[in-house]
């Protein structure tokens, strides 16, 4: 009984914890249209959430890289560099959560979004409910793992010859460098170790790394994984060798016997 009453608490104060550390997140709204920025900033601002806007390309790069925000929304098309072109700086040197906004009919685009280093998209014309939807939950993972890294503190390292994943801090290492995902390639590759040499399919990835209704293709599976690939391939050819395509079927991690 006592267990359970512990456990009952435990999820509360997660819950509560979120909640808490949910309010007062810095969010960066680029949109080069007034209207969009104004109607993102007044649900954003009712939900909690601390504003700051950028119009172009060029401003949006700089305010980024100045500022640790924990998170972007930004518009693929833009005056100046555009969205993409924004992201690929960006991810030169931050692992910033990037919500992508898109026009309807850009799939295109959106799959390289993907392939830069954006963490979701919303299509235009959306529902300022979804994007809130999205940025709440992107916020809640990265929450939820620094409560219980810190009020748990448990070791939950993940270690292969070849590439170590420390989950409290959300650090990977190739044969002892530091590789610099984004939070959705970090939870992608947790997710793929956390069971070695299990076979997942792209639409049980997306369902369980994604974890809600995704609006998507499956090749946002195919470009995270390609990404992944390179980013550990520039230090251990090895640890890239590791994400395993199955032809026909999915992905795995595949631990050498």
């Amino acid at each position: 009984m006592q267990d359970c009453i512990r456990t009952q608490e435990c999820k509360y104060s997660l819950r509560e914890s979120i909640r808490l550390n949910e309010a007062g997140n810095r969010i960066l709204v680029v949109d080069d249209e007034e209207r969009i920025r104004r109607l993102l900033r007044m649900y954003l601002e009712k939900e909690g959430y601390v504003i700051e806007e950028a119009e172009d390309g060029e401003t949006a790069l700089r305010k980024a890289l100045q500022t640790d925000y924990d998170l972007i929304v930004l518009d693929l098309m833009l005056p100046g560099i555009d969205g993409m072109e924004v992201c690929t700086r960006l991810r030169q040197s931050k692992a910033t959560p990037v919500i992508m906004l898109t026009a309807k009919g850009e799939e295109v685009n959106r799959v390289q979004g993907f392939e830069v280093g954006a963490d979701d998209y919303v299509v235009k014309p959306f529902s300022p409910r979804e994007v809130i939807f999205r940025i709440k939950a992107i916020l809640r993972r990265s929450s939820a793992t620094a409560f219980l890294s810190k009020e748990l503190a448990t070791s939950n390292n993940i270690v292969f010859p070849h590439l170590v994943i420390e989950h409290d801090a959300h650090r990977v290492t190739a044969d002892g460098q530091e590789v610099n995902l984004t939070p959705k390639e970090y939870e992608l590759l947790h997710f793929l170790a956390s069971s070695p040499d299990k076979v997942y399919s792209r639409e049980e990835l997306l369902k369980d790394v994604w974890n809600y209704d995704f609006f998507g293709d499956l090749r946002t599976v195919d470009t995270h994984v390609k990404r992944l690939r390179e980013k550990l391939n520039r230090v251990s050819v090895e640890a890239a060798s590791m994400i395993t395509t199955v032809w026909g079927v999915g992905y795995k991690l595949e631990v050498a016997k």
